[in-house]
């Protein structure tokens, strides 16, 4: 197989499929996605590897199900944290001082006993982890190598690239110096982060809230990538996962990345402050202020970063060139949302370029990645600005910290609203699971007839348009894997040759579509409306208990198939190869 080097050392140009721009969650679940279905695909990023500092540190539920889907589900969970180490959400005056309020939550192996046992909002094949970014990019670049069969392509940086109406035209250069490799690809995909050089050079602005000023979580945050092994034995509380100093001298956030002494440590910058000018001594400042300990630290890194936004772009889409991402929306990370709704993002987009570029559906399926994933950008955006404003516009004044009767009476306050914030900010199974597409011309949705969208409660509903509804089958089987990688066909035994009617038309139109029969005593009433046809991202496009146009179905779900209502081919481009 062709690479970046051997290209550039005989002056050819790369073809592939896709390019994608960005090796960051997004990029690489992408070419996860694509790998696993054989799709030719490369991946740029001018960083020399996967993510040294943590970023983002919570993997949400519905995230880890895709990665279930994937096969990297139990790779994930065995790393950050110990598997045994608590993963409670905690808030104090200082760390070493009062507690105000605190989450508990399983720890990593309670979570995949746990998850066997609930229902409601939470029935899940996951529950969440709490992993930093850095683990994740790791094992999704593993995989994504292994998949593609090609290296991520480190140390190479887009620069201009071309729309020519059939294939995209891109320069890519190493970062290092050198002459550039054209690259020919039949899509472009920007998964470049949140200054995108791909959605400035197609001119799409971001629209929303930039930068809203609070006391915390609002404006200049500073970070502190950090090493304390000593925390630990200096700690007067129960440990937790994620820590949350709340006084009138410094708001902090700090999670645990490793469970035996790294941190990622995020401090709110005081409007009077330059922190673009802070040493390493600064730093052990500003940790001293919001842990009231006296311990020695390590500074791994430090860095700055702005809090307060809500913004997503205009556009998703313009030709054969897409963005996803946080190219495509930001996030103030209350609910730890931004890297969850990219993962989304490349799921979705993710198995509408490989049925397009298998010449199993129409290009146009590729408009509904905009139809469906900006809602939810704009969705998930308002949920964490929601979040930051339940936390960030609470005021703390020096009286919190006094002792006495005064200070007790505050502090008790301080603990019913920090109490009820923590709830609400972190454990939202509405946000997680209630994602939904009924404005998606794919979907056989009624948008009158849906669930509320609320964030702390879901509702399963196996109405078309949201995730299938999850189910614990005898045998602790998850009902997500036996699911098929793409299609679904999953009804209630003694339907089969209805199923069988839907499942011969999408084979016909040159979809891979599985037949799932269940016993309906096994699953409860996820079956009492017939039959549902699932996608491959596990979302149900229709549901029915008959089938009066199969045909006409796979027409509207997969945006027209490439083979037409008569099954006849269509004229459809061979995916390219390189």
């Amino acid at each position: 197989m062709m690479t970046l080097e051997r290209a550039q050392a005989e002056g050819r140009d790369l073809v592939v499929d896709v390019l994608v721009a960005g090796a960051g969650p997004c990029g690489l679940m992408l070419a996860n996605e694509l790998g696993l279905r054989n799709v030719a695909c490369l991946v740029v990023d001018p960083k020399a590897t996967t993510a040294f500092n943590p970023q983002a540190n919570a993997t949400q539920a519905r995230t880890m199900e895709h990665f279930r889907r994937i096969g990297i589900a139990q790779k994930v969970r065995a790393m950050g944290l110990p598997g045994d180490h608590p993963t409670d959400i905690a808030y104090f005056t200082r760390f070493a001082r009062h507690e105000l309020a605190r989450l508990r939550l399983p720890t990593a192996a309670q979570a995949s006993e746990q998850v066997k046992t609930l229902s409601g909002s939470w029935s899940a094949a996951e529950l969440p982890h709490r992993v930093s970014q850095k683990y994740v990019e790791a094992v999704l670049c593993e995989h994504a190598e292994q998949r593609t069969g090609r290296r991520i392509g480190f140390g190479w940086r887009l620069g201009s690239f071309e729309d020519t109406g059939d294939a995209v035209v891109a320069q890519v250069a190493p970062t290092a110096g050198g002459a550039p490799v054209t690259v020919r690809a039949r899509y472009l995909v920007g998964a470049d982060g949140a200054r995108s050089g791909v959605r400035a050079a197609l001119g799409i602005g971001m629209v929303g809230a930039a930068g809203l000023q609070r006391q915390f979580m609002g404006g200049k945050m500073f970070a502190i990538y950090l090493r304390a092994p000593a925390f630990y034995q200096r700690f007067p509380h129960d440990i937790a996962w994620m820590y949350v100093s709340v006084n009138h001298e410094r708001r902090v956030f700090m999670a645990s990345v490793d469970g035996r002494g790294e941190f990622a440590f995020h401090a709110a910058v005081h409007p009077h402050e330059t922190p673009e000018d802070w040493t390493h001594d600064d730093a052990r400042r500003i940790f001293a202020e919001a842990s009231g300990m006296d311990i020695d630290i390590e500074i791994l890194s430090t860095g700055t970063w702005i809090a307060g936004h809500s913004l997503v772009a205009e556009r998703y889409q313009q030709g054969r060139v897409f963005i996803a991402g946080d190219a495509a929306h930001l996030f103030t990370p209350t609910g730890g949302l931004g890297y969850n709704t990219a993962v989304g993002d490349a799921v979705n987009l993710g198995w509408k370029l490989a049925t397009v570029l298998k010449g199993q559906a129409r290009p146009a399926l590729l408009d509904s990645y905009e139809l469906e994933r900006r809602p939810i950008g704009q969705r998930n955006t308002a949920y964490a600005r929601e979040f930051a404003d339940s936390v960030g516009l609470f005021e703390v004044t020096a009286a919190l910290e006094v002792d006495g009767t005064a200070g007790e009476r505050l502090r008790a306050q301080a603990s019913e609203v920090l109490g009820a914030h923590v709830r609400k900010e972190f454990n939202i199974p509405g946000v997680t699971f209630g994602e939904r597409c009924d404005a998606s011309p794919l979907v056989f949705s009624d948008p009158a007839d849906v669930p509320p969208d609320q964030a702390n409660e879901y509702v399963p509903s196996t109405h078309p348009g949201g995730r299938l509804p999850h189910r614990w089958l005898p045998g602790e089987r998850s009902l997500y894997d036996l699911l098929g990688f793409e299609w679904t066909v999953l009804g209630p035994t003694g339907r089969e040759a209805t199923a069988r009617q839907l499942v011969d038309a999408g084979n016909a139109a040159g979809l891979d579509v599985k037949t799932l029969m269940l016993d309906p005593a096994e699953v409860g009433d996820l079956l009492q409306h017939g039959l549902l046809l699932v996608r491959p991202d596990q979302m149900i496009a229709w549901r029915g208990h008959e089938v009066p146009d199969a045909v006409a179905v796979w027409m509207r779900v997969a945006a027209g198939t490439a083979r037409g209502r008569a099954g006849q081919p269509a004229t459809a481009r061979r995916p390219m190869s390189g």
